[in-house]
């Protein structure tokens, strides 16, 4: 594109952290191919480093948790008011508000091209109980009633979830678009001889009980029992705008019963995943997480749940183990059989680096990105 013709892109999330792990590359990479390129997000802690890349940066009131009318009504007339300032030529919105609120201003502002990233369903849908249902009710109203761009394409990343979507009637089959996730930099995470020492097996992910925290715990407190000298470590931060996050008083609880190992955040996640032996995530559901490729990638056998999203990394038995949503004792198993057989996490630690080069290379989600941006522009 010459410098007097550039499309402009603005990609409209609702964490900066997020945007940083997941969508950065595609940003850059979207830059480099000749768009102008836009970030809306809530202000934060990491906003200056999101401005540091040298992307156009726009914030906007947007909570995530928060359900006061005035406040979201505020979020959609921002929306609305950034898009008849900046005319982009297609917008990127990514979970539930963003997809909702924005799609909405893309309509009112007459944007020509949206795309709606659905990366997991998240709390509304994996919740039980009558007050969760009335909040899947509504959500599922409204984006039956707003994701109706005359020229959008909604992201997938998994089967599953597109059924949900399909069912509930809320997307039409030829506006779905698959991806799988946000892709694994080949290059960054590779594998590495196993480390000296004890086993160590690592939950990176944020700290949420929708992330099978509780049931990890459990599943460290039968396993120390038995091998004592066992490392159980959790990577990340609890996320106090979700209604799932682990309180920190429960995570020093744990960390000084001596059962897990509490690390924190983490920015250099190929040196922390480094130092595993396994890896394990017992989602309550995902979209595709990106911790799983990442550590497919880096060589790690995982333990995960057969759950969406989880058993789209994973396949029982060849790169991993799954185990029943929820079930502490039979992850415990699962990880046991892992901590007893070095070949056989050798073995599957190959096999998952196999199906990263395959199936979830950062290289080919962004040309999909950008082959999906050029499509809809030229429609």
């Amino acid at each position: 594109m010459s410098p007097d013709k550039k499309k402009r892109l603005v990609f409209v999330i609702n964490r900066t952290q997020f945007f940083l792990s997941h969508r950065l590359p595609i940003a850059m990479a979207a830059a480099q191919a000749g768009y102008d390129v836009h970030v809306a997000v809530a202000d934060g802690p990491d906003t200056p480093i999101l401005k540091a890349t040298g992307l156009s940066v726009h914030t906007i009131p947007l909570t995530r948790s928060a359900m006061s009318p005035r406040g979201e009504l505020k979020t959609i007339q921002s929306l609305k008011s950034l898009y008849e300032t900046v005319r982009p030529d297609i917008v990127h919105h990514v979970t539930i508000k963003p997809v909702l609120y924005g799609t909405l201003a893309a309509r009112l502002a007459g944007v020509p091209a949206v795309v709606n990233a659905i990366s997991g369903l998240g709390f509304v849908f994996t919740a039980n109980g009558a007050k969760a249902a009335l909040r899947r009710g509504l959500v599922s109203q409204a984006y039956r009633s707003i994701l109706r761009h005359h020229n959008q394409r909604v992201i997938f990343q998994n089967q599953d979830d597109y059924a949900v979507f399909r069912k509930a009637g809320i997307v039409r089959p030829h506006d779905a678009f698959f991806i799988k996730g946000s892709g694994t930099d080949l290059d960054l995470f590779t594998p590495r001889p196993e480390p000296e020492g004890p086993v160590t097996i690592i939950l990176p992910a944020r700290l949420l009980r929708d992330k099978g925290v509780n049931e990890f715990a459990a599943a460290a407190h039968i396993l120390k029992a038995r091998h004592p000298s066992l490392r159980m470590v959790l990577v990340g931060e609890s996320d106090f705008g979700n209604p799932t996050a682990v309180a920190e008083a429960q995570l020093q609880d744990w960390q000084q019963s001596g059962d897990l190992e509490w690390w924190g955040y983490q920015t250099d996640m190929p040196a922390v995943l480094a130092q595993a032996h396994v890896v394990c995530l017992p989602s309550y559901r995902e979209g595709l997480p990106k911790s799983l490729i990442d550590a497919a990638a880096s060589g790690h056998p995982i333990v995960t749940t057969d759950v969406p999203g989880c058993r789209d990394v994973v396949t029982h038995g060849d790169n991993g183990l799954l185990v029943p949503v929820r079930d502490a004792v039979a992850l415990a198993d699962a990880l046991e059989t892992l901590i007893l057989d070095r070949d056989l996490r050798i073995r599957m630690g190959a096999r998952g680096r196999a199906r990263a080069e395959a199936e979830f290379s950062l290289d080919s989600v962004i040309d999909k990105h950008l082959t999906l941006y050029d499509e809809l522009l030229s429609r």
